[in-house]
């Protein structure tokens, strides 16, 4: 019996059509990228990167001669981000003077990323694309700190929120929130935390599960907190977050302490991993030479 792969043949074929590949870079360890993105990135004329790219992916994998075009986003302060309309229209730009251009993301193309923005553009404008997924911040959060997100005994499903005062949750959905026996992972919402396990306790969590807060997942400065629902009464002493920040809540963060293999460094050493927002594209010529 005969088995035919097209797939892989038929997408590698379009490649020579495509001008735009959208690209998950991975939660922050570099060596978490896939090979496409390495090759494509390899390839590109333009590369468009978002702030939660580690730079030694770029200074690995970018060619010399390349651009790179700075246009970093954090949600909390909007004023000091790119537009996204701007991201929009440079990409489009780029792929119409007939350049090969890389829109590189963090983490995962998919998930709480503005993606469809640039879909929506791209279409618009008559431009051949292509997608290639990383892995989210997750994935490489629970992974590094050694909680798996579904464990047979503490949680058979797992929800991806987000939490912001801009988008107020429903009340009947904080209940089934505090309610589920799924694993809960809210992106974008560490300074907040405290906030949002108050409403779950106010909506009836129960006191036994945990909250684990993960900062900079998967980089050299990796940071997790883990607290019992129970012994949260009032906030913490003060800490500093740094973003980006990951909450995992449910029952699996109480398995950290037992399975974490990632040493942590002390406070006092942590950094920023990656670098600041910007309130406007910078752009870059690549001169270093690749390391690999």
């Amino acid at each position: 019996m005969k088995f035919r792969v097209t797939g892989a043949a038929t997408a590698k074929s379009q490649e020579q059509e495509i001008r735009v590949s959208i690209i998950g870079a991975g939660p922050g360890d570099p060596e978490l990228l896939t090979l496409k993105a390495a090759r494509l990135l390899s390839e590109a004329d333009v590369v468009l990167t978002d702030r939660l790219v580690s730079q030694e992916i770029l200074d690995t994998h970018v060619r010399i001669g390349a651009k790179i075009v700075f246009v970093g986003k954090e949600g909390r302060t909007q004023s000091g981000s790119v537009a996204q309309n701007e991201i929009d229209r440079l990409i489009v730009k780029y792929a119409k003077q007939g350049r090969k251009v890389v829109r590189l993301k963090g983490g995962d193309v998919a998930i709480f990323s503005n993606v469809l923005d640039e879909l929506e553009s791209l279409k618009q404008a008559g431009i051949a694309y292509q997608i290639v997924p990383g892995i989210t911040a997750a994935s490489g959060a629970s992974a590094y700190a050694g909680m798996p997100l579904t464990a047979r005994g503490y949680s058979r499903g797992v929800r991806f929120q987000t939490y912001s005062e801009r988008y107020p949750v429903a009340p009947d959905y904080w209940q089934q929130l505090a309610s589920t026996d799924d694993t809960l992972v809210f992106y974008m919402t560490g300074e907040n935390w405290f906030e949002l396990a108050s409403l779950l306790k106010t909506n009836g969590i129960d006191g036994s599960k945990y909250i684990s807060i993960i900062q900079q997942a998967t980089t050299p400065y990796q940071k997790v907190n883990t607290y019992q629902f129970k012994e949260l009464i009032s906030p913490p002493k003060e800490q500093h977050f740094i973003s980006p920040s990951l909450l995992v809540i449910g029952r699996v963060p109480e398995l950290h302490q037992a399975y974490c293999w990632l040493s942590q460094i002390p406070d006092e050493q942590i950094q920023p991993y990656f670098r600041s927002s910007t309130s406007r594209a910078v752009e870059v010529i690549n001169h270093k030479k690749r390391s690999a």
